[in-house]
């Protein structure tokens, strides 16, 4: 634990303006950001003494080993630079909401020549407009299929749509009326996108122009006893309607607005936000998120802003969003969402009316989807805290391991050797630090060897990490950081192996357990603890015990270590198999010069396979289109050089496959 005092800057060194900071560790993680008007004034509030800061604030200040900042022009540039410093460094004391799942949009695909209409999840894309987010997929479904009869927007994927004009026949959406058939040519790409940008006003709340338009149509058709299209019309209205009912009619006004509210407890804070247009609702979402910096609603309520519309801009961002308390830097933020429409925007609190009521009902919402994240998440938290504290007991750790790495060694008979690096956190895994290593010491089939050449590979990498950004102090022999000295092109970003684990698992029992402590006694590293798991009976084996540890069959603690060793197991696997995939489908034609990919699959579909091929004489592969005879004699010596391949065996008859029927070049 850091003392505060020992990297606290000189007041007269922090300047007394508009700025962004950043807290950093031992390692130098970025581990808080954070925005003040007076950078001077707000950084002094962290250096009080410990027993008069929130415990939180505490918390952060004595895990930080030092302090930096940077001086903007305005507070807007501030707020902006906070966002963007969050999201690249993600530290691990800003609060940050998370969706609990991926939310479908309503997407029409602006870009493309022919737009087309979808659900679509995930980040969202330039080009293309969104309605939405809606809480389940096939409500989009039903309403994209009631709004297909009055406005036939092609929906069929890009391959569809190929097959299609390639064909000369519409798909089924084309015959029966719910497509204009672009495809085939019966509308032009002119008069598709008029129907895109027509079903786009519609879905974004113009929908009183179309209802009296077709109402007015309607009226015509049937002055003119034209009865059959007057009841096509009739039931377009109807489909409309019934489109439009799907989603309440809830602001009289035909307001856009986000309301945003919020349910908090002392650890845990729940955002609903509804998004009207129109005067309906045409969307709702909501984030849960762990309170570990001192906030209060005010400075929850400018996070969820941040995070809402901090990759958002255009007619994205409504004309009014309505929140339970102004941000601190009301100006500021009402400013930076007018730069992100490129229009005024109004944030401010609903006093009465119908805003106020559907405040309320939003706050309600918001209070469920805590009381229901707790009821869930309680159990994985003590879950998870059970099964950390269970391994730290039967490992004699002197804490629980946060942080764990699982090691995996894949091969297919001593061939494309490989190993896996797995990292779980907190009981998570935590995927962005997985890491896939070829074995290059030598070759075969030697897991204990390969297990040590992983161990020692990877902890080298963190040793030359700590090494490089001077956590060892001064340096002794005149070479790399010294005096605390950091290197300018440390930026704080996570680098590969650069953090440290408190456990290290690997798969497999006490050869492979002892490898992986030789490594690391080698690298004179022995504060990382070091243990196996046997897949035959689950057995936990520790460096140097003749005994493995047995862990009880329900134990929570041996479920988390199988799930590690599974995870490292998967990750291997998928990386070998690529591998031999990869390696397969080489041939000894690709050593020929000059011979590219069209001729090399004229020789194969010419011949059959490579097999027949080799058996071919140099005027016959002369015979082949685009083949002169010095490539012929190039192929042949090849051919000549290379091995023939193992038979290929069938693993479930064990008969051999005769390489007679194809191959690839």
């Amino acid at each position: 634990m850091a003392d505060p005092s020992s990297y606290r800057p000189k007041p007269g060194q922090i300047p007394d303006s508009p700025g962004v900071y950043k807290f950093r560790d031992e390692h130098r993680r970025v581990i808080y950001v954070g925005k003040a008007k007076s950078l001077r004034q707000r950084l002094a509030n962290y250096f009080q003494p410990l027993t008069s800061l929130h415990p939180r604030t505490a918390t952060m200040v004595t895990t930080a080993a030092s302090v930096e900042w940077t001086v903007v022009s305005t507070e807007v540039e501030a707020l902006q630079l906070e966002y963007t410093w969050i999201k690249e460094y993600d530290p691990r004391f800003n609060v940050k909401y998370r969706d609990d799942k991926s939310y479908p949009y309503l997407a029409v695909t602006l870009n493309e020549e022919f737009p087309r209409v979808q659900v679509m999840r995930g980040q969202k894309k330039k080009g293309v407009r969104y309605f939405g987010p809606y809480g389940h997929a096939w409500a989009i479904r039903e309403t994209v299929d009631l709004m297909l009869r009055v406005f036939p927007v092609r929906t069929c994927s890009a391959g569809v749509f190929r097959n299609a004009a390639s064909a000369g026949r519409p798909c089924l959406l084309g015959y029966i009326g719910k497509c204009s058939a672009p495809c085939v040519g019966r509308v032009t790409p002119e008069e598709h996108r008029e129907l895109a940008d027509e079903f786009c006003d519609f879905m974004a709340g113009r929908t009183g122009t179309y209802i009296r338009r077709l109402e007015k149509q309607m009226t015509i058709a049937a002055e003119d006893m034209e009865y059959e299209k007057a009841a096509r019309l009739r039931d377009d209205i109807e489909a409309l309607r019934r489109a439009m009912e799907k989603s309440a009619v809830v602001l009289g006004d035909a307001t856009d607005a986000d309301l945003i509210a919020l349910a908090e407890d002392e650890l845990e804070a729940a955002v609903q936000i509804f998004h009207v247009r129109g005067g309906r609702v045409r969307g709702q979402r909501g984030w849960v998120t762990d309170k570990v910096e001192a906030v209060d609603t005010a400075g929850l309520v400018e996070h969820a802003l941040q995070q809402l519309y901090g990759e958002e801009s255009g007619d994205t961002v409504p004309k009014e969003v309505l929140v339970p308390a102004l941000p601190e830097d009301v100006e500021a933020v009402t400013a930076w969402l007018s730069g992100r429409r490129g229009a005024g925007v109004s944030l401010r609190v609903p006093q009465r009316g119908d805003k106020k009521d559907l405040m309320e009902t939003v706050a309600r919402n918001a209070q469920q989807a805590l009381v229901l994240h707790k009821t869930k998440r309680a159990s994985d938290l003590t879950t998870r805290s059970r099964a950390l504290e269970e391994i730290a007991e039967a490992l004699d750790l002197e804490s629980a391991p946060l942080r764990i790495e699982c090691f995996d060694i894949s091969h297919l008979q001593g061939e494309d050797v490989v190993a896996s690096m797995v990292v779980f956190e907190d009981g998570l895994p935590r995927k962005s630090e997985y890491r896939r290593f070829q074995i290059k010491g030598f070759e075969g089939q030697d897991d204990v060897r390969s297990m040590h050449e992983v161990i020692s590979r990877r902890f080298k990498r963190y040793l030359a990490e700590k090494d490089r950004t001077g956590e060892w102090g001064p340096a002794a022999d005149g070479e790399g950081p010294g005096d605390g000295e950091v290197p300018a092109e440390d930026d704080g970003r996570p680098k590969r192996f650069a953090y440290p684990p408190q456990l290290v698992v690997v798969d497999g029992g006490q050869p492979q357990v002892a490898a992986a402590r030789r490594a690391l006694d080698e690298l004179g590293i022995d504060d990382i603890a070091v243990c196996g798991l046997a897949k035959r009976l689950e057995e936990v084996w520790l460096p140097g015990d003749d005994d493995p540890v047995v862990l009880p069959r329900s134990s929570e603690g041996l479920y988390l270590l199988q799930r590690v060793r599974d995870t490292a197991h998967d990750f291997a696997i998928r990386y070998q198999r690529s591998k031999r995939t990869k390696r397969i489908r080489t041939s000894p034609l690709d050593a020929v010069p000059g011979l590219g990919e069209t001729r090399k699959q004229a020789l194969i579909k010419h011949f059959g396979s490579v097999k027949r091929l080799r058996q071919a004489t140099i005027e016959q592969i002369c015979e082949v289109p685009g083949m002169g005879r010095k490539t012929a004699e190039a192929v042949v010596v090849a051919l000549a050089a290379a091995a023939p391949a193992a038979p290929a065996v069938n693993t479930a008859t064990g008969e051999i496959m005769e390489d007679d029927g194809g191959g690839t070049a």
